[in-house]
């Protein structure tokens, strides 16, 4: 799998996702060989989306 990382994470605080038949599937960088969560291609849409525009931003 290609894994890619955001340019913005940190070194020990990331995920990092690869593209699947139609999916994502994400991991956690600190432990690549651990669980891994497969994201149908709409739903990671969904998220990407609503991660954009500040929709699950913490409550200051």
């Amino acid at each position: 799998m290609n894994w890619r990382k955001s340019t913005h994470s940190s070194q020990s605080d990331c995920v990092e996702a690869a593209p699947a038949a139609a999916a994502v599937v994400v991991r956690d960088s600190a432990d690549p060989g651990g669980p891994r969560l497969r994201v149908g291609a709409r739903g990671w849409r969904t998220l990407l989306e609503r991660a954009r525009s500040g929709a699950l931003d913490l409550p200051a």
